[in-house]
């Protein structure tokens, strides 16, 4: 839903994983600059204190949503603007951030449309962090095509037992997978009861 509300406003958003060491976070906040950091209180505790926040948990966040304005302000929205930043892993020096615009996320959308072509009684798994860029499609292309989104619970990405029992629960059809993780898949003793998936 953040991330919805973030792109309808014509804004960027920059994807920070919780579970990324102190001071990657702290040096990708400082490099960036968010004008705004939508987070938890529990989540909040641990970022920079001088950060502008909106704490979808906290009381007045949820004490305005009962007032709230439900009036779609069709923001345009150039196709060149930024979507998103993600950051490098850092691994041949400093971290960098990469911007992507939509235009870039739309040309993947419709390219993986007409290769696998959802259709409405699909059901996409989503499972990867948002820190990574494989997320970008799990969230959006089953909203632009009417098919089902599943979220995974967190961490589920790192375990063949829970990505088996969510398969099966919601029948999913379509996920992804990085090679190390899908060869964990496939050799999970329970893979063939996945029978949902295409």
């Amino acid at each position: 839903v953040a991330l919805l509300a973030t792109l309808k406003t014509g804004a960027a958003y920059l994807p920070v994983d919780p579970d990324f060491p102190a001071d990657r976070i702290a040096f990708m906040l400082g490099d960036a600059a968010p004008v705004c950091l939508v987070t938890t209180e529990a989540l909040a505790q641990v970022l920079p204190a001088d950060a502008p926040r909106l704490l979808i948990d906290g009381a007045q966040t949820i004490a305005d949503l009962a007032n709230c304005d439900e009036a779609n302000f069709a923001v345009a929205i150039d196709p060149a603007h930024p979507a998103y930043v993600i950051y490098t892993s850092g691994s041949t020096g400093r971290p960098k951030g990469a911007v992507v615009s939509h235009r870039a996320i739309v040309n993947r959308l419709q390219w993986m449309q007409a290769r696998y072509g959802l259709a409405a009684d699909d059901r996409v798994l989503q499972k990867t962090p948002s820190s990574f860029d494989v997320s970008v499609w799990e969230f959006f292309w089953p909203l632009l095509t009417g098919a089902r989104l599943v979220m995974a619970q967190p961490g589920a990405h790192r375990d063949p037992q829970l990505l088996v029992e969510c398969i099966n629960h919601y029948g999913i059809s379509t996920l992804h997978f990085v090679p190390s993780m899908l060869q964990a898949f496939m050799t999970h003793e329970a893979v063939e009861s996945c029978v949902s998936l295409k």
